[in-house]
């Protein structure tokens, strides 16, 4: 099985945030690691989608292509640490 190097830029369903199939993301270098016969379900449409679909023939309304960023809040706060215990969690003592 062939493994394809994509920039995380490229406009296929393997780079889309919405496509849920099996992928290896570098975050740090902007590259998405697939096989060259992946596919996954496309979470927008909810079907089967083949990975190097190029989502640029696909109009709005059908696909909602979204950079496999991550969301800046959740990286913040993964950063932190565990997050502090509730009131109700505390030791009493």
């Amino acid at each position: 099985m062939k493994k394809l190097i994509l920039p995380a830029e490229a406009k296929v369903c393997a780079t889309c945030s919405y496509w849920d199939g099996e992928r290896r993301v570098d975050t740090e270098l902007r590259l998405v690691v697939v096989a060259d016969d992946c596919s996954g379900e496309c979470l927008v449409q909810g079907k089967d989608s083949h990975g190097l679909n190029d989502a640029r023939r696909h109009s709005i309304e059908d696909c909602a292509w979204e950079h496999l960023a991550p969301d800046p809040l959740l990286a913040a706060d993964s950063s932190a640490g565990d997050p502090p215990a509730r009131a109700d969690e505390r030791d009493p003592a």
